[in-house]
C-alpha cells in the first residue's frame, strides 16, 4: 500500500506541475457551464407583440375575439391598418399580425368561421401560442353558431349566456425550470467530454514513461505493474472527481442552477461514468503503441462518440437514425439518466441505465486487461 501511495504521489506531481493541465482539467469545464448558460440563458418566457388587423363591419362577435386575444398572458396588442402590416413585421415592431376577414363575425353565427391570416417571418415558434387559443375559441362560437341553425335570435341568447356564465377557475404557478435544466443537462455534456480527454491524457502517461524509460527504472524498485497501473487510475480518478466537484459548485453555488435533480444522485451517476472513461483509456492505452497513435484514437473514438450522444447540442435534434446510434455510447445513457430524473423519475427509473454504464467500465477494463496481458516485453504493464 504504501508503495502504491508514493506511486500515485509520483505521478501526481509529475501530472500537475503544469499550469496548463490545471487549465484543461479545471477550468475548461467552467467555460462549458458559462457557454451552455449563453445558450439557454435567454430562454425565458418574453412578450410577443401582436398587431391586429379587423376587416370586420360587424364589430360584435369580432370585437369580444379580439379582446379574448388581448387577455392572454404574455401579449402585446396594437390595432393596424392593413397598409402597416408589412412595415410592422419586417421592422420587427410586431411580431406576429392577426388579420380578421370582413364577415368574420357572420361566419361564427353560421357556424362556419372564415380563416384567420396570421402573418410572422418568425415561424410557428410565435404563432402557435395565439393559434392554439384563438381556434379553441372560435370553435366554441362557432358551435353556438351551428345550434342555432341560423337563427340570430336564438343565436344572440345563447351567446349571451355564454358570455354572462360563470366559471370557478382555480390557479396555481409552476416554476419554469427548463432553462435550468437544459443548461445544466447541457453543462454535464461538456463535462463528459472533458472527463474523457482528462482520462485518456493521464493514462497517456504511462505510454509516456515507457517512451523515456521511466517504468523499467520503476520496475527496478519494489514495483509492479498491477501497483503502477492502479495508481494511474487511482489518479485518474481523484481528478475526475475534482472536475465534477468543481463544475457542480460553480453550477449550483456561482450561477444559482437548480440542476432539478438531488445533487447526492447527480455526483453518484457522474463518478459511474468517470469509471467508464478510466476503462476507456486504458483500452487506448493498451491498443496504442505510442503517444502518437493514443493522441490519434483519442480524437478518433472521443468526438465523435460524443456528437452522437448529445453531449454538444440535444440529441432530439438528430435525425431518428443517429439518434439509435447513440444508444450504443455510455455518454447518451448517462444523458438519459439525467433527463429521466430531470422528468421526476425516481432511482429504480435509472437502474438500467447505471447498469449499462458499468457494464461499459467492466467491459473496457477487461478488454483493456486483455491488451495488457497479451502485450510482450516493454509493452506490457503487468
Amino acid at each position: 500500500m504504501r508503495t502504491t501511495l508514493w506511486l500515485i504521489r509520483k505521478s501526481a506531481i509529475t501530472t500537475f506541475r503544469d499550469y496548463k493541465r490545471w487549465l484543461l482539467y479545471l477550468v475548461i469545464p467552467v467555460l462549458g457551464i458559462v457557454l451552455a448558460s449563453l445558450i439557454y440563458g435567454g430562454s425565458d418566457t418574453k412578450t410577443l407583440k401582436l398587431g391586429i388587423v379587423n376587416d370586420d363591419y360587424d364589430q360584435s362577435l369580432t370585437g369580444d375575439a379580439i379582446q379574448f386575444i388581448a387577455g392572454l398572458e404574455h401579449v402585446q396588442l396594437t390595432e393596424l391598418e392593413q397598409s402597416a402590416v408589412e412595415n410592422a413585421i419586417v421592422s420587427g415592431e410586431q411580431d406576429a399580425v392577426v388579420r380578421f376577414p370582413s364577415g368574420f363575425a357572420q361566419s361564427l353565427k353560421s357556424g362556419e368561421p372564415l380563416s384567420l391570416s396570421i402573418a410572422s417571418i418568425k415561424g410557428a415558434a410565435v404563432t402557435a401560442y395565439v393559434d392554439m387559443y384563438l381556434n379553441g375559441y372560435i370553435a366554441n362560437i362557432a358551435a353556438i353558431g351551428q345550434a342555432a341553425q341560423g337563427d340570430e335570435d336564438h343565436f344572440d341568447a345563447i351567446y349571451g349566456k355564454f358570455k354572462e356564465a360563470e366559471f370557478s377557475l382555480s390557479t396555481a404557478s409552476a416554476e419554469d425550470r427548463s432553462a435550468s435544466n437544459s443548461i445544466t443537462a447541457q453543462s454535464i455534456g461538456y463535462l463528459l467530454i472533458l472527463m474523457l480527454v482528462s482520462a485518456v491524457s493521464l493514462s497517456a502517461i504511462m505510454i509516456k514513461d515507457k517512451e523515456y524509460r521511466t517504468y523499467h527504472r520503476l520496475l527496478c524498485a519494489p514495483v509492479t505493474g498491477v501497483m503502477y497501473t492502479a495508481s494511474n487510475v487511482m489518479i485518474s480518478f481523484i481528478m475526475m472527481s475534482l472536475q465534477i466537484a468543481v463544475t457542480l459548485v460553480v453550477l449550483i453555488g456561482l450561477f444559482g442552477m437548480d440542476p432539478g435533480i438531488p445533487v447526492w444522485m447527480l455526483l453518484v451517476i457522474l463518478l459511474l461514468f468517470a469509471l467508464v472513461a478510466i476503462g476507456l483509456s486504458l483500452m487506448i492505452v493498451a491498443i496504442a503503441d505510442s503517444s502518437m497513435k493514443a493522441n490519434a484514437l483519442q480524437n478518433l473514438v472521443i468526438m465523435p462518440t460524443s456528437l452522437l450522444a448529445g453531449c454538444m447540442f440535444p440529441v432530439d435534434t438528430m435525425p431518428e437514425t443517429i439518434q439509435k446510434i447513440g444508444d450504443f455510447l455510455p455518454q447518451r445513457w448517462l444523458l438519459d439518466a439525467v433527463d429521466k430524473l430531470q422528468q421526476g423519475g425516481s432511482l429504480d427509473s435509472i437502474v438500467p441505465n447505471l447498469t449499462i454504464l458499468l457494464s461499459f467500465a467492466l467491459t473496457f477494463s477487461l478488454i483493456a486487461a486483455y491488451a495488457f496481458g497479451r502485450g510482450s516485453g516493454t509493452r506490457s504493464y503487468y
